[in-house]
This record gives C-alpha cells, structure tokens and sequence, in this order.
C-alpha cells in the first residue's frame, strides 16, 4: 500500500469517527431528562402529580415517574430498593425502619384529611357524627341509621331504621392509617380489638379498591357509609359529614380545619414521624394528618441525589403555592423551616 493511499484510508476511518464522537456528545447534552422513579401513597396523588409536571417543565432535565399504588406498596418497594424514594400518609414503623438498608428519611409534604361519605335513604342533609358513632359503626356495634347515638347529634333529622352498610378499603392504604388512627383515640375498643395500620382486620363492612372503589360502593348501596380522602370528594362532589372534634365542636374538613389541626402541634419529632388526628382546638378537624415522602439519606448516584435535594427545596418553597387549589392546606412555616435544614442530611 503506497503513503498516499494509507493516509486517504485513514482520512476515510477518522473522518466518521470525529462525527460520531460529535453526535455522541450533542446527544448526551440534549438528550432524555435524569429519571427518578417513586411510588406509594394515593392520598397526595393530585398534588404530587402537579408538582411533578410544574418541576420538570421549570427542569427539563430531571423527570420524575410517580406510581400512586398506596402506602403499603410504596413502603415495599423503598424496602427492596426498586423506587428512588417512597411516599406514604403514615409514618414508617420502627420495625420497617429497621428493614433498610440505609437509613430513610421522612418528609412532610403536604396536609389532608379522611371524610365520612353516606348514602341514607331520605337525608339529604349535612350530618354530625360523634366520635362514639363512628368507632361503633365501624365496631359493629352501632347498627342502624336511628341509633340514639347518631340521633342525639341530629336533632330534627329523620333517620330511618335501616341497618348501616359499612364500607372500608379493601387495600393497603394510608387512607386507611389515618382513618383507623383517629378511631384508636377516639375508642378505647378499637384500640384494644382492632388497631391501626395501611391494612386492618376489619370487624365489620365491604371492602371496596381505592377511593374510586368506596365512593362507587356508597353510591350505589343504599343507607352506607364510608371514609374517603377530602381531595377526592371535594373534586368528584360528594357529599360528607362534620365529625366530632377533641374539644366536643362539630367540624367539616375544610383548610382551615386541617392548617388548625396542625396549628396544634407544639413540637415536630427531629424525624417528623407524628400523629395529629384527634388534636386540641375548638377548629381543628379530627381526621387529619401530614403525609410524607420518604427519602434514603445516603444516595450514591450524585445526580440523583442533587435532583431530589432540589426539588425537596422547591416543593418546601414554591411548590406549597399549589396545595390550596387541590383541597390541601401549606405546611406550618416552622415546619418548613426545620425541614429545609434537614436537606443537608441526604448525602
């Protein structure tokens, strides 16, 4: 092979490749966006949904893939490492802590609360439930709508004397903790018989999947009742009663009942796992609660851990101007402050 025909050859092989390195590195720079993948809680789907697509269209680069599987779900795949972070509206248990490999972290996100939903033949009115009424209902031990114990809270309303029809979730659910965590301070029998948790044994009811799967039963079963999330009755326009507050007052959920209910709360644990169904206050709604998201604090992938940091930081500041429009009320400020500090342990 004479000089010139190896250096034409050579231009040939080396001309393609400067133009495949190019390319190679125009498609790194543009090409798919960083992908966090999380699960877990249905409670704060709607939020985190919008909070998803507002971030990665102000952050191109990072998209986040969020299955809304429940609690429980999301929880287990935290545990075996499938998921980036998990999400759930009750706190991980010391036992399930004591399951991960590495230490996991909790962060409140946002505040809702659990409704009782009926279908009563003849009322059409907004009804009281006592404390007591709704630990026996779901008990089983309160069985029809003219009860003295629901009638004594409605004064004036005719309620027949048909049996109640119990509907719970059939699923894992943080619905669910919140629901059976106000009935374990509300009743002494419920905490002793039943318990709470994502799952119980329920003494009573039909299961029904989802929120979507207790409204529809309600709906369509004459003289029920049922617990589903705030922001699902509010957007589907189902109708919801006032419960018994610790203070003995009558509230309906709204935002300024659920912001009071955590108003109350005079110090946040440093690992932000707390309860506050139940609490002090003339206004405060008694079925409320914080969710969380659950963040590992050890992230070995450094774009990964840099993009949750960052968004943990957005959703504490602008993503709290979202909550009000989807029936969720902001976190406290002093919340937000010491959560903003706890960033810094994600490593």
């Amino acid at each position: 092979m004479t000089e010139d025909n190896f250096n034409t050859m050579r231009k040939m092989l080396v001309v393609p490749f400067l133009l495949f390195a190019l390319a190679a590195t125009a498609g790194a720079q543009s090409g798919s966006p960083l992908l966090l993948n999380a699960a877990g809680a249905t409670f704060p789907y709607p939020i985190y949904s919008k909070w998803f697509d507002v971030y990665h269209t102000a952050h191109p680069n990072v998209q986040i893939n969020y299955q809304s599987i429940g609690s429980g779900g999301g929880i287990r795949q935290l545990l075996a490492g499938t998921v980036d972070f998990g999400a759930s509206d009750g706190p991980m248990t010391d036992d399930q802590l004591a399951q991960s490999k590495v230490k996991i972290l909790h962060f409140p996100t946002v505040l809702g609360a659990d409704v009782p939903s009926y279908n009563i033949s003849g009322v059409t009115g907004e009804l009281n439930f006592t404390q007591k009424a709704l630990s026996g209902i779901y008990l089983g031990t309160i069985t029809k709508w003219n009860d003295p114990e629901i009638a004594k809270a409605n004064p004036g309303v005719n309620l027949p004397g048909e049996d109640i029809v119990v509907v719970h979730r059939s699923d894992g659910s943080g619905t669910t903790y919140i629901w059976t965590d106000f009935l374990s301070k509300a009743s002494d029998d419920w905490k002793n018989k039943v318990g709470k948790g994502t799952s119980v044994n329920w003494p009573v009811g039909l299961g029904g999947k989802g929120n979507e799967g207790v409204s529809g039963l309600v709906k369509q079963t004459p003289n029920s009742i049922g617990y589903i999330e705030l922001i699902y009755a509010v957007q589907n326009n189902i109708p919801y009663g006032k419960v018994q507050n610790a203070d003995g007052k009558f509230v309906k959920a709204d935002l300024a009942g659920v912001t009071a209910a955590a108003g109350s709360l005079k110090d946040m644990p440093e690992d932000f796992r707390v309860s506050i169904t139940n609490a002090p206050g003339a206004k405060s709604y008694p079925i409320s609660s914080f969710t969380w998201l659950l963040i590992p604090a050890q992230i070995s992938d450094a774009a990964k851990r840099d993009a949750i940091k960052d968004f943990l930081k957005w959703m504490l500041a602008d993503g709290q101007k979202f909550n009000e429009g989807l029936s969720y009320a902001q976190l406290p400020k002093t919340v937000i402050g010491k959560e903003s500090k706890a960033i810094s342990l994600i490593q």
